[in-house]
């Protein structure tokens, strides 16, 4: 969910900025955070973030939790659930929400591969 808002504003941002001459058109990377200006290490840390955060947003509105009943089921405090909600990205470490994806019995299974050229 998050990692779809961020990338629609992307898309919102290049398909108005085609037809501006003042504005030059960018090439994307694959990471949303990366286009947005961030460095490369950080942008990658971002987007690993988003995904998780994304995958317990998700999680929670699929079971129709209230951030109270989401809070007991992951373990936390219902601020910190509402963080979550609001994608407080930099609240979550990746850490952390490995963790919580696991207190719902999700495991976080890493690919890592070649970036393409």
């Amino acid at each position: 969910m998050l990692v779809q808002l961020i990338q629609a504003l992307l898309q919102s941002f290049y398909k108005d900025t085609m037809n501006d001459a003042n504005h030059p058109i960018h090439q994307r990377s694959g990471n949303v955070f990366a286009d947005l200006g961030f460095d490369k290490e950080e942008a990658a840390n971002l987007l690993v973030r988003a995904r998780l955060m994304s995958r317990l947003i998700d999680y929670i509105e699929a079971e129709g939790l209230t951030q109270e009943k989401a809070a007991l089921r992951l373990g936390i405090h219902q601020p910190r659930v509402s963080m979550l909600m609001r994608g407080k990205i930099e609240a979550f470490s990746i850490d952390a929400l490995v963790a919580l994806l696991a207190q719902i019995g999700l495991e976080v299974v890493i690919d890592i591969r070649e970036r393409a050229a």
